[in-house]
């Protein structure tokens, strides 16, 4: 019988405890989430376990107020994602489609490299700069973290325009990745992310500037 939704529930609540729920919703953006209290090793695993998952019920995941039941549709994703199998157009689709349940910073650090980026290595990527001009952080934050499986098949072009729109971004959580991105862009060419510095250092938030220069030392 394939997982389901609910399979993943009743594991969740079986591996919960009231000091792991207490632990996690203090790092909640938002204290009305509903938290069940499973330790993140143990939601990692769950989805690991149901990582062949149908997408159907992936979407139903994402539908639950629970943070670790969409922790887990993410991961899964993610999981799916990294087989040679994979239908990497559908779990994109599915992704973009749900991004309104996608509504935390480590959401989409979990999943946005391997499914955003992995399905835009040989595409257009005209959807990553519209993200990144987002009114919405979580969006413009996406667009950079899908960008770091890009950086990662050594494709520079894309990733460092879209450091130069994020560049001033006001929000801290954009900018972490914005670090990121630079740091491992001057992994490949050192060249790159120097030219990019001296240009744009002074835009950079204090904290993104320095994870990229450690790519420097």
């Amino acid at each position: 019988m394939p997982p389901t939704a609910e399979g993943v529930r009743a594991a969740l609540e079986a591996a919960a405890s009231a000091e792991e729920r207490a632990k996690t919703q203090r790092r909640m953006a938002d204290a009305r989430t509903e938290v069940i209290g499973a330790r993140m090793g143990t939601v990692f695993g769950i989805a690991k376990t149901n990582a062949r998952m149908p997408l159907a019920e992936v979407d139903r995941l994402l539908d639950a107020d629970a943070y670790e039941m969409r922790m887990v549709a993410v991961s899964i994703l993610d999981f799916q994602a990294r087989t040679k199998d994979a239908d990497r157009a559908a779990l994109y689709e599915l992704w973009m489609r749900r991004m309104d349940r996608i509504d935390t910073w480590d959401f989409i650090d979990r999943g946005a490299p391997r499914v955003l980026g992995g399905y835009l290595l040989d595409r257009p990527r005209e959807v990553l700069f519209d993200l990144a001009r987002s009114d919405d952080w979580l969006r413009r934050r996406t667009a950079i973290t899908a960008a770091f499986w890009i950086i990662r098949a050594h494709d520079l072009d894309d990733p460092l325009a879209l450091c130069e729109i994020l560049a001033n971004d006001p929000e801290h959580l954009v900018q972490t990745n914005v670090g990121v991105a630079l740091r491992e862009i001057g992994r490949v060419d050192r060249a790159r992310l120097e030219e990019f510095l001296a240009r744009r250092s002074a835009d950079l938030s204090a904290h993104a500037r320095r994870t990229a220069r450690t790519a420097l030392t």
